[in-house]
């Protein structure tokens, strides 16, 4: 079927131009044609769901009303950008997205122009955009500068610290704020609606303004008036505290009522100063499978449309989240010292069960990496023994706490990092490609990679054990299969296990690796050691091999720079060992989308790229060193 059949209006959009080019009355049925778009393409391959169908209305009317690409929208996330996506010209790619070649699942600027800001963690859009708007007006650009950031984001510190600046600025710029943690409930209805269009219009902005120069004269009476407006605005809005940081707020009106938001944006946009409106949206909006459940339709993969269901992936065994979850739950139970702490990742850490049985003792503090690791610092000062789960990519934004509020004091912290190595298909921002390098350079640290369930369990056993801040870092998905057990008992810090002895190269694998070390070792009869520990490191095995081997290969799923393999190039260095060592690992670049397995091949870490890049490296270099002997 051609797509003008069905969607006879966004077929014609090919470009905001176009999209402005349409009569106004047409954009209420365009925005019923692109939610349909997105569950009829995204029932195929999965993606960033409920957010979408949010931000229908909101991303419609933003291109409608301003000028872009001149004009700069500036998307927070990105979870909500894929009508945006959809509206500049990826319409007819929109199914490729996150898949290898595709359109990437978040704003990416070498993708288009009308993406902005690259982004994937949240609340960067306020600091970006407030940068975009001083660069125009140094420039002299009479351009519009727009930050659409969602409630969610709204709980981290950088955006309160942009908002701030940006109130003590005179620049030209509009955040929005797109809410939509609650359903629309009456008073955000017309009377608010009525309201917003009045506070964003010419004759109260001049009327406040002009108000403002003449009582300023005027101490006592400036000031009364002053509190007399925060008073009625904190009866009526919810907006005092923008107001309070410099920005004037406008809202809150329903972001999917278009009659509401366009001539509210095109108020807006003709006013001077920082301006905030407040606009609230439903998740899931006109698909009611997704509105019932919206965590559960967050990101969904491929589902029936029709019967509101997913579609079930074949059996198989249990995540590394579950099984950080699980021994969660079995720790609590032996220790009611257990604290479980995420910064808003609870269903993909794995704690949805251990929030129900230990409502007490779990912590979600939302969008706030660095506060989630300060606090399990303050935990653990006074006994508790705090537990963070966190992605290896959101751990990079509190570094500075890992240092200073728990290292530093080497307090008993566990950090269960999740989503390890290469992510798959939320691409660069996501891969976990970097903890290695940046957790075995802090003192203090025991930095630990499991091989399999089993050794998962047993190394957050040993974390807990430690009277010192410790990682337990560990991929995405599923493990080789073992099997996890029950068991709480400790492995023996520092030591690693060999899983198969052979001649000549020895393959030191690294956590997730070590079946792939295991899989490629008997076509070139190499040793195999799981290392279990990148810090402390197992010396004097290291040394051991070094001693009795032609050549070491160090495999993780790490980036090379500084990584596992640096450690073990630096024991060799140390005890003056001139050996041929080979470090295979994430190469200097940043990995794109798609699926694990084909983000693994693109770094030459799969089975086939490891097995070749070995025997080629240690071909020649045998024959360079007998070469050289001779």
């Amino acid at each position: 079927m051609d797509i003008s059949d069905r969607y006879p209006l966004l077929a014609r959009i090919d470009s905001p131009a176009d999209l402005r080019g349409l009569p106004e009355e047409s954009l209420e049925p365009l925005t019923q044609e692109l939610r349909d778009f997105l569950i009829q393409t995204m029932k195929h391959t999965g993606g960033h769901f409920a957010a979408n169908l949010g931000s229908v209305e909101l991303a419609t009317a933003l291109h409608y009303v301003f000028d872009t690409p001149r004009d700069r929208i500036v998307w927070d996330v990105g979870h909500q950008a894929y009508p945006h996506k959809i509206l500049t010209g990826r319409r007819d790619r929109l199914a490729s997205i996150r898949h290898l070649g595709g359109l990437a699942p978040f704003p990416t600027r070498n993708e288009s122009e009308y993406d902005t800001f690259g982004v994937g963690h949240s609340s960067t859009s306020v600091s970006a955009a407030l940068g975009m708007a001083i660069a125009a007006a140094r420039s002299g650009e009479a351009r519009r500068v727009v930050a659409v950031i969602g409630d969610g984001a709204m709980t981290a510190g950088l955006a309160y610290e942009a908002l701030n600046h940006a109130g003590s600025l005179d620049v030209d710029m509009l955040v929005i704020l797109n809410d939509n943690d609650m359903s629309i409930s009456e008073n955000v209805g017309a009377m608010s609606n009525y309201l917003a269009k009045l506070l964003s219009g010419k004759l109260y902005s001049s009327i406040r303004e002009g108000s403002k120069k003449l009582i300023r004269r005027m101490p006592t009476v400036w000031e009364l008036a002053r509190r007399s407006e925060e008073h009625f605005k904190g009866m009526v809005l919810p907006g005092t505290l923008f107001e309070e940081l410099g920005l004037n707020y406008v809202g809150p009106i329903d972001g999917h009522d278009l009659d509401a938001l366009l001539p509210t944006l095109r108020n807006l946009k003709d006013l001077k100063g920082p301006q905030f409106l407040h606009v609230m949206t439903r998740k899931g909006k006109g698909y009611a499978p997704a509105e019932k459940d919206p965590i559960k339709w967050h990101g969904p993969g491929p589902f029936d449309p029709e019967k509101g269901e997913l579609i079930k992936k074949a059996p198989g065994g249990p995540s590394y989240s579950r099984i950080f979850g699980d021994w969660l739950m079995d720790m609590a139970a032996a220790d009611p010292r257990i604290i479980g702490i995420t910064p808003a990742m609870r269903e993909g850490s794995g704690m949805v069960e251990f929030e129900k049985r230990f409502p007490d003792r779990y912590f979600d503090v939302g969008i706030a990496e660095q506060h989630s690791v300060t606090l399990a610092a303050g935990m653990a000062c006074d006994g508790m023994k705090p537990v963070v789960a966190i992605y290896s990519t959101f751990l990079q934004r509190a570094y500075d706490q890992l240092i200073h509020d728990v290292a530093l004091q080497n307090l008993p912290v566990l950090f269960a990092i999740d989503r390890g190595g290469l992510v798959g298909a939320d691409g660069p921002t996501h891969h976990g490609a970097f903890d290695l390098s940046y957790l075995r350079c802090i003192p203090n640290m025991v930095v630990m990679a499991p091989a399999d369930e089993l050794e998962c369990r047993q190394m957050l056993s040993t974390g807990i054990a430690l009277e010192q801040p410790s990682a337990v870092r560990y991929p995405r998905g599923v493990g080789p299969g073992v099997v996890a057990g029950k068991t709480l008992e400790p492995l023996p810090v520092g030591k690693a296990e060999i899983r198969r002895e052979g001649s000549k190269v020895a393959i030191l694998a690294f956590g997730a690796m070590v079946p792939v070390a295991e899989a490629v070792a008997p076509d070139i009869n190499a040793t195999v050691v799981n290392m279990r520990f990148i810090k402390p490191l197992d010396q004097e095995l290291v040394l051991r091999l070094a001693r009795s081997h032609r050549a070491i290969v160090t495999l993780e799923d790490n980036a090379v720079s500084g990584g596992a393999g640096s450690a073990v190039n630096e024991v060799l260095a140390l005890h003056n060992l001139a050996l041929p060592t080979l470090n295979l690992g994430i190469p200097d670049r940043f990995i794109e989308h798609g699926s694990r397995a084909e983000c693994l091949a693109a770094a030459g870490l799969d089975a086939a790229s490891v097995a070749a890049g070995i025997r080629t490296w240690v071909g020649e270099t045998i024959r360079f060193r007998a070469g050289h002997s001779a």
